[in-house]
């Protein structure tokens, strides 16, 4: 996940890997750059967007909604990085619908402050960045992610779009990926499929670690894991396929190999289109599985 050390792991990664060059090492960082245009499907579906308001016990979370302009379709939450809600996000919620998904991509900082949280171009090197970003991210907590994902979860089922005949999906960025596993939990009746992108703090040896909640999960799960992060704590996965092994749940647990922390947003400095793309594929093809 983002933290101070972020960026030097990605630094130290490039340099062991021989792919690393000076004009690379300046500009390296995290941050929110220019998105670049996301492929568009030959078959993709017209879809309606808007900016909408949920209603949480703590005060009205600002969201973007986007779904197939007809028909129901099965409901998705997005859990953004610690970069928060942004047009990158909004595009890749956009993309998705027009795979046939009523797409709630939300913003987790709320409480604080409405996105974007930063401005274009803003990133980790920056102190100004990280003096926003990291009491941000530390303002959240299992039982807040709990709290929204009720929320979250409830403005979903209220939508006439939304197929309740249908499991839903719930994907996570970063921070995000541990998100989706407390919110699977939480709802192992309305949660179908899950899929964490280069996921932070999936295992840790505290007892709310998010792996000791899939015994309580009935969602098929994806594990888009960045090999930087692997070289970091490379025991993860083997726990988490274990985790899902013993609750009889099918995982999709994979090092992406040269894809570095942050990789699949993209409007970022690491951004790495060809397994950004492979990444997406494989979410759509879980979704097409587990949300039939």
């Amino acid at each position: 996940m983002c933290d101070e050390n972020t960026l030097r792991d990605g630094e130290d990664h490039l340099r062991r890997s021989g792919n690393l060059n000076r004009r690379d090492f300046g500009a390296l960082s995290l941050g929110t750059g220019l998105a670049m245009a996301l492929p568009r499907a030959a078959d993709a579906l017209q879809v309606t967007a808007a900016n909408v308001d949920v209603p949480t016990p703590d005060g009205v979370a600002d969201c973007h909604f986007v779904h197939p302009s007809d028909g129901t379709h099965p409901g998705v939450l997005i859990w953004p990085d610690a970069l928060g809600l942004r047009p990158a996000f909004e595009q890749m919620g956009q993309r998705l619908a027009e795979s046939g998904y009523a797409v709630l991509v939300v913003n987790p900082y709320y409480r604080k402050v409405k996105a974007p949280v930063l401005p274009e171009g803003a990133s980790f090197r920056d102190e100004a960045t990280r003096n926003t970003i990291f009491p941000l991210m530390r303002s959240l907590g299992p039982e807040i992610t709990l709290t929204d994902a009720r929320a979250f979860v409830g403005f979903l089922d209220g939508q006439a779009v939304v197929a309740d005949d249908r499991k839903m999906a719930t994907t996570g960025y970063c921070m995000g990926g541990s998100m989706t596993m407390r919110t699977a939990a939480a709802f192992p009746d309305r949660i179908g499929a899950g899929a964490s992108f280069h996921g932070g703090r999936l295992v840790t040896d505290g007892p709310e670690s998010p792996h000791h909640l899939v015994g309580k999960m009935r969602a098929h799960y994806l594990f888009a894991i960045a090999e930087n992060d692997d070289e970091k704590d490379p025991e993860a996965k083997s726990v988490l396929r274990e985790a899902f092994a013993a609750a009889g749940l099918p995982a999709e647990i994979e090092v992406y190999e040269g894809a570095l922390h942050g990789w699949c947003p993209p409007d970022s400095a690491v951004y790495n289109e060809a397994q950004a793309e492979r990444a997406w594929s494989r979410m759509l093809a879980l979704f097409e599985r587990a949300l039939a």
